[in-house]
C-alpha cells in the first residue's frame, strides 16, 4: 500500500501551508484575544478555492478531492482552529448542496460560496432541547402557497452572523418523527431570521457561533433541498463528511502543539540541560507523535474511501472520535511539558488546549461516534 500523497495533493498541501504561515498564523494569538471573525482571510481562502474543496469544476467548486480537503484541513487546523471550522463547516455546506440540490440550487449557491460573495456556509441542526438526538428537533416549516414558513430557534451554529445560506433542518410534518424533517436553505437577510446572542467560548473564540431565531421566516419552497422527509438523511450524510473535517482539524492543531513542545523543550533548560535530554520528556513527545501519526492515517483513511465513493460513515466515526480525543491529550501533554509557562498566554499551547476541548463536541459527540461505529460493527 502506498502512503505517499499524490503530486495533486502536495501542491494543495504546499499552497495551503504557505497561506497559513504568511496570513493565518501571524493573526491567530489577536482574534483569539478579540473574538473577532477573521473575515478578510476567508474570503481570500475562497479566492485560493478553499470554500469549495469538495465540489468538482463543473459544478463551480475546485475540485480538488477529499484527501486534497483533508491534507489542506490540517495545514489550517496547523495555524488557527478558527479557520478550519469555518472552512470545513463551509465546505460541508457547499457539499451538500451539490450532493442534494437540484440544477438551479446549484448554479445560484455554489458560485457564491466558491468565490466568498458569501463568506461562509452554516449548518443549523441543533436546537436547545435537541442535541445528539436530532430527530426530536422542534423547527416547523409549515408550506403556505409557495413558500414556507419557519419558526424555531437554532442554537451553537458555527459562521451563523456571517454565512449567505444556512442549512436549515425543520420539521414538515409532525407526525412523522425523523420521517418528517426537511432541509430548507435560508439566505442570510431573509426577513423572519434573527441573528441572536454570539456565544463566549472557551477557545475558538474567532469562528462566529451564535443562535439563530426564525420567526415567520418565509422562504420559498424552491429552496427546499431534495424532497420533503429527505431531510434527517441529508443532515447525516453531511455529517459523515464533516466528521472527516473535524478529524482533519484535529491533527493539524495537535501537530502544532507537538512542534510547540519540540522546540520548547530543546531551549528550555533545568538541571544544567535541556529538557529534552531528560527520557521523561522523551517519551511524552514519542507517544504525542506515535498518536498524532495513527490519527493522521485514521483521517487520511476515512478520506480515501469517500473519494473512491465507498461507504465511508464507520471509517469517518472511527477517525473523528480517535483524532480529537487525542488532540485534546496531546495538547495536555503539551501543557505538561511547558510546565508553568504552559498555563500563560505567553505561549501558544493554552489556547492550543482551549481550542481543542470543543471538537469532541461538535458534529457528533465522541459518545455518538462510539454508538455509529459499534452499530456498524455489529450489523445493526
Amino acid at each position: 500500500m502506498n502512503f505517499a500523497p499524490s503530486e495533486d495533493v502536495v501542491l494543495v498541501r504546499d499552497m495551503v501551508r504557505r497561506f497559513a504561515e504568511q496570513k493565518i498564523r501571524p493573526i491567530a494569538d489577536e482574534i483569539d484575544r478579540t473574538g473577532e471573525f477573521p473575515l478578510a482571510t476567508i474570503k481570500e481562502m475562497a479566492q485560493l478555492g478553499l470554500m469549495s474543496m469538495l465540489v468538482p469544476e463543473e459544478a463551480g467548486g475546485t475540485g480538488m478531492g477529499v484527501v486534497a480537503y483533508s491534507t489542506a484541513l490540517m495545514e489550517i487546523g496547523r495555524a488557527c482552529t478558527s479557520h478550519a471550522v469555518t472552512t470545513s463547516v463551509t465546505n460541508m455546506v457547499c457539499e451538500g448542496i451539490y450532493r442534494f440540490g437540484n440544477q438551479a440550487q446549484r448554479e445560484y449557491f455554489i458560485p457564491r460560496i466558491a468565490s466568498g460573495e458569501y463568506p461562509a456556509g452554516a449548518f443549523a441542526l441543533t436546537e436547545p432541547g435537541a442535541g445528539s438526538d436530532a430527530g426530536s428537533l422542534r423547527t416547523s416549516a409549515v408550506k403556505d402557497g409557495d413558500h414556507y414558513i419557519l419558526n424555531g430557534t437554532k442554537v451553537f451554529i458555527t459562521s451563523g452572523a456571517y454565512a449567505g445560506v444556512i442549512m436549515v433542518a425543520a420539521k414538515t410534518d409532525r407526525e412523522l418523527g425523523k420521517a418528517g424533517i426537511s432541509v430548507i436553505l435560508v439566505e442570510r437577510g431573509t426577513p423572519g431570521l434573527k441573528i441572536g446572542r454570539k456565544e463566549e467560548k472557551m477557545g475558538q473564540r474567532a469562528s462566529n457561533t451564535v443562535l439563530l431565531t426564525f420567526e415567520d421566516c418565509r422562504v420559498p419552497v424552491a429552496n427546499l433541498l431534495g424532497r420533503e422527509g429527505e431531510g434527517f438523511r441529508i443532515m447525516l450524510g453531511s455529517l459523515d463528511g464533516g466528521r472527516i473535517g473535524i478529524a482533519s482539524n484535529s491533527c493539524g492543531l495537535a501537530r502544532a502543539a507537538l512542534e510547540a513542545s519540540v522546540e520548547y523543550s530543546k531551549n528550555r533548560k533545568q538541571f544544567g540541560k535541556p529538557i529534552s535530554e531528560f527520557q521523561a520528556i522523551q517519551f511524552k513527545l514519542a507517544d504525542m507523535h506515535t498518536r498524532l501519526e495513527a490519527a493522521e492515517l485514521l483521517t487520511l483513511r476515512a478520506a480515501r474511501f469517500k473519494e473512491q465513493g465507498r461507504p465511508y460513515t464507520q471509517e469517518a466515526s472511527m477517525a473523528k472520535v480517535y483524532a480529537t480525543e487525542m488532540v485534546q491529550w496531546v495538547c495536555r501533554e503539551a501543557i505538561q511539558i511547558h510546565g508553568g509557562y504552559g498555563y500563560v498566554s505567553e505561549y501558544p499551547v493554552e489556547r492550543f488546549l482551549r481550542d481543542a476541548m470543543a471538537v469532541t463536541l461538535y458534529e457528533g459527540t465522541s459518545e455518538v461516534q462510539r454508538i455509529v461505529i459499534s452499530r456498524n460493527l455489529l450489523g445493526r
